[in-house]
């Protein structure tokens, strides 16, 4: 199931950034310029209006798709091999019974006689 809902995610994400760019900043609708770049299609104003709605409900879809997928994955991560990457590590000891190694010693420098 989660896995349907986060391919259906990706497609709504996809048509929402696709809806996003087709737009023009000025409101024109469909970023081509004048109304009679889509023919008899729909106003210029007709499709700005309906690439807003459009917008605004896919936005409404991905954002409740969202909620639902992290109420379905909230325990997901704890339980038997969970991992919290927030969780401080465990400190490791040594054992008592290994004795740390001294350092072995260096070697006296030669000196070289002088003549």
């Amino acid at each position: 199931m989660t896995t349907f809902l986060l391919v259906i995610n990706l497609l709504v994400a996809l048509a929402l950034i696709g809806t996003i760019l087709i737009q023009r900043s000025e409101g024109g609708g469909l970023g081509i310029g004048s109304s009679q770049g889509m023919g008899s299609f729909m106003t210029g104003r007709g499709t700005a209006t309906l690439l807003t709605r459009a917008t605004s409900v896919l936005a409404g879809i991905f954002m409740l798709l969202c909620l639902v997928l992290a109420v379905m994955n909230r325990g997901a991560s704890s339980g038997i091999g969970g991992h919290d990457i927030l969780a401080q590590p465990a400190a490791t000891t040594q054992s008592a019974s290994v004795p740390a190694a001294p350092a072995p010693a260096a070697p006296a420098p030669k000196t070289i006689p002088s003549h």
